[in-house]
């Protein structure tokens, strides 16, 4: 291992088995051995990188793309299926905040069973415990049980004993949104301070700007491999440019899939909408704060109904309910060109039946910024002609 270096990782591969029904009993696997089947899926697929002693990395990628197994083979939580992994120094881990706290005892109690999981000796304890107490901000609350904490504390006290172990090589898993704004603030200025003392640091996290603001590197990990690595910024913008075309290739089969359903017949009620030119493809704006819309089928055993629907206003909250169907809230969330589906739970409406489609908007919503694209059904069984 290069002296030079905190952590080198050689070309390391990860699988795991997913079982499709797995029998806990003897019994079970002798008689229906079947059920034991499996298949194999590959996270890591031979990535190799190394992190020079006070320097701090960014792990970026979409989920399950092998940031947090990468992560988790570093603190030897797991052991990879071939390569090699050194590391140098004492490791702390901020992974799963509060792991191996006891409901029962009291916050002090567990700070001293926590930090002596990171390898802290008590003597080490007893030097650092107000510090820790002090960060955590639970001076009133220390000595309740921790059962008794809300979760915010929880994640405070468990968060305040890993950033005091004073490790060579820290490793964070996606928990810098602790507490609220000011303790967040405080974490991440204490994050830098432990940087400058010279402290290793790996981030996996999807907020770039955070990773951009501490780290000199980051790495793009993508189905298993590693994409890109270099400066934050420029392995960001390819990243961001990368997803925006896989969204925009994801948005056009989910609309190809959407135009291949059976279209339905839709009839407006005339007082609350008001179809505009352009035929099939007319945009209908809801002009109401109830407007309601009818489905007429044309085909038997209808599944689902799926709406494309063109939202203009990020704000305010659009209720979307079809017969025979769950419920659909959209609370201040979207804007853009989206399909939703509502999959019929008993329907036994057949051809020339209506379906009964009511949207609700609240105040905020400016309803003429939402209008209904195109309608389409699913039928379980196709009946031509």
């Amino acid at each position: 291992m290069d002296s030079e270096n905190a952590i080198e990782v050689k070309d390391i591969k990860k699988s795991f088995k997913v079982y499709f029904d797995k029998s806990n009993l003897l019994k079970e696997r002798v008689l229906f051995w079947k059920r034991n089947k499996y298949e194999r899926r590959n996270v890591l697929n031979g990535i190799s990188f190394s992190v020079k002693k006070g320097e701090a990395i960014g792990l970026i990628g979409h989920n399950g793309c092998g940031k947090s197994t990468s992560l988790k083979l570093l603190t030897k939580i797991m052991y990879p299926d071939s390569g090699t992994i050194e590391m140098k120094g004492r490791v702390s881990a901020l992974i799963e905040l509060g792991a191996g706290f006891h409901p029962d005892m009291s916050g002090r109690e567990n700070i001293y069973t926590n930090a002596a999981i990171f390898g802290l000796t008590k003597k080490e304890i007893d030097k650092k415990i107000d510090d820790i107490i002090a960060f955590s901000e639970l001076q009133e609350f220390i000595d309740n049980p921790v059962r008794t904490y809300s979760s915010g504390m929880y994640m405070r006290l468990a968060f305040a004993i890993a950033i005091n172990v004073d490790a060579d090589i820290l490793l964070i898993d996606e928990i810098l949104a602790v507490g609220d704004a000011s303790f967040q603030q405080k974490c991440f200025n204490r994050l830098k301070e432990i940087k400058k003392e010279g402290t290793t640091i790996v981030i996996v996290s999807h907020s770039l700007g955070q990773i951009e603001e501490i780290c000199e590197r980051s790495i793009w990990i993508d189905k298993g491999l590693i994409r890109a690595e270099g400066s934050p910024k420029n392995v960001h913008a390819q990243y961001l440019d990368f997803m925006g075309v896989q969204q925009q290739e994801n948005k056009a089969k989910i609309m190809e899939q959407f135009k291949k359903l059976p279209s339905a017949r839709t009839i407006f009620e005339p007082q609350f909408w008001k179809e505009t030119e352009g035929g099939e493809e007319a945009d209908h704006l809801i002009k109401q704060a109830e407007s309601t819309a009818y489905i007429v089928l044309d085909k038997g055993n209808p599944t689902s109904v799926q709406i494309r629907l063109g939202i203009l206003a990020p704000d305010g909250k659009l209720k979307i309910t079809v017969e025979d169907a769950l419920p659909l809230e959209l609370d201040r969330t979207i804007a853009g060109e989206y399909i939703f589906s509502f999959p019929l739970q008993n329907c036994s409406k057949k051809a020339e039946d209506k379906l009964r489609m009511c949207f609700t908007a609240d105040e905020t919503l400016n309803s003429e910024k939402v209008s209904v694209k195109a309608v389409a059904v699913e039928y379980k069984n196709e009946i031509k002609g």
